[in-house]
């Protein structure tokens, strides 16, 4: 049910936000502590801010009614901004963030190490290559389980 409810936004909710200028990170649909939510995570150059989220909410709001994708099941949608924070996902987030810190989780151990901190310097779809100490070191994308920028303020 839950792809199902993905497939579906992601098909005729999606286009509808890019279209008003957002680029959309993520759909997911997962249960949490109050039900169903179905959030919708959406960026911009320059940030999104609640007057935003308001806006693709009432925007899409007639739509997935209309779309019914949950099959009568109720659900909470969220419009929400995937924070600074966020893991790195897409093309545009791999952009972004090229010659600047990020560490990387992965599933197993690497030479006894899970996490890696360096500069990220190049990838690919199949692999991302990040400095650390002077050194670079090449990651296959399939062993990684995430990779977050490294915020300092």
């Amino acid at each position: 049910m839950a792809s199902k409810v993905k497939t579906i936004c992601e098909e005729k909710v999606v286009p509808v936000i890019e279209n008003m200028g957002y680029e959309v990170v993520e759909v997911e649909y997962v249960k949490k502590s109050d039900g169903m939510n179905l959030t919708f995570y959406i960026d911009r150059d320059g940030g999104v801010q609640i007057d935003d989220c308001e806006k693709v909410s009432k925007e899409i709001d007639g739509l997935l009614e209309e779309l019914n994708p949950t099959d009568n099941a109720p659900y909470i949608l969220n419009i929400s901004s995937p924070g600074i924070d966020r893991p790195l996902k897409t093309e545009r987030d791999f952009k972004r963030n090229i010659d600047k810190e990020i560490e990387v989780t992965l599933f197993a151990k690497m030479d006894g190490k899970k996490k890696f901190e360096g500069v990220l310097k190049n990838y690919n779809e199949n692999e991302i290559s990040i400095e650390v100490s002077g050194k670079t070191l090449t990651l296959q994308r399939d062993k990684i389980a995430h990779i977050v920028p490294i915020i300092k303020f």
